[in-house]
């Protein structure tokens, strides 16, 4: 029996059209209905992973994304800002660096996450779910960036993109 990850059923099934009867379903038909010799997609059991242990596929494992976090609002006290990003610093272990000025701020870090959507949910949550605990000035994101870890060593390699995030630490702009 053929099985897919949930998401990837449309994709890989045949839902085109030239499957025969594929177009009928995509196009209102009856859900449940198959066409001769189709088998059954069961979206909600794993496929076996043949010799991996069963660890789940590479698509399944999480990955390392660059996020870059831009935030922006009134102007506060430089001191207040720079005090905030420092406690976001220690309750967020992975936070590499952060730049600021009195009316915005760039935070850069790593996320380990299953996909891009995965890592972009955690990193718009992040400065909203941390403003009161670190202290964070009452700004709103006005700028994200995710790029999987390949992609941005092959930018620093390049000699473009965001440059390698040194020093660590939170510095002025």
């Amino acid at each position: 029996m053929r099985r897919v990850r949930p998401g990837a059923a449309a994709s890989r099934a045949g839902t085109s059209g030239a499957s025969g009867g594929g177009a009928e379903r995509g196009a209102g038909g009856a859900r449940g209905a198959r066409a001769d010799g189709e088998e059954r997609v069961l979206s909600s059991v794993p496929a076996p992973d043949a010799g991996s242990g069963g660890h789940g596929t590479p698509e399944d494992l999480p990955r390392l994304w660059h996020v870059t976090l831009s935030v922006s609002g009134r102007e506060v006290p430089l001191t207040e800002v720079r005090r905030g990003l420092e406690q976001l610093a220690h309750d967020h272990p992975f936070l590499l660096t952060s730049r600021y000025a009195g009316d915005h701020a760039e935070i850069r870090y790593w996320e380990e996450a299953r996909d891009l959507h995965d890592a972009a949910a955690v990193a718009l949550r992040l400065w909203g779910e941390h403003r009161r605990t670190a202290g964070l000035p009452p700004w709103e994101i006005v700028g994200l960036e995710v790029i999987d870890r390949e992609t941005y060593h092959q930018r620093v390699a390049e000699g473009y993109g965001p440059p390698p995030a040194a020093p660590v630490g939170i510095q002025p702009f």
